[in-house]
């Protein structure tokens, strides 16, 4: 089974890029997050859209902000050039090395359970279900 959320204006926010409120999502005045809950509203065009990350929440989240309390938008870090690794020269080559591993076979073909449409444990019984498949 696959979760998928539900399609909204936040998921076409930037991550931490501040967005004009007014040109997202239009509507009545609200309030900036660093604020707090005693100040009046404010009118949407002069309020910003910025979505944090959230550890748990692939989606993130979003708040409004005004101008004094908007986050700088944030940049992703450039790529540090690599390293130069310098060789030096073997003698022979060692003894000791161990055989290398073969890489997992992803293509085989596993046994599904036909009413359920999952994969069947290696004993041959549906973990769903409990039907027996050959």
């Amino acid at each position: 089974m696959r979760i998928t959320e539900s399609a909204d204006w936040r998921d076409a926010l930037p991550f931490e890029s501040p967005v004009l409120l007014a040109e997202v999502v239009p509507g009545e005045p609200a309030r900036c997050a660093g604020c707090g809950p005693d100040v009046d509203p404010r009118p949407r065009d002069e309020l910003w859209a910025y979505k944090h990350r959230h550890p748990n929440n692939h989606a993130g989240f979003v708040r409004f902000y005004c101008a004094t309390h908007v986050p700088a938008a944030r940049r992703a870090p450039a790529a540090a050039p690599a390293p130069v690794r310098k060789e030096r020269a073997r003698s022979a080559p060692r003894a000791t090395a161990a055989p290398a591993r073969r890489a997992p076979d992803l293509d085989v073909t596993r046994a599904m359970c036909p009413d359920c449409f999952v994969e069947v444990a290696a004993n041959g019984v549906c973990g769903m279900c409990g039907r027996q498949v050959a």
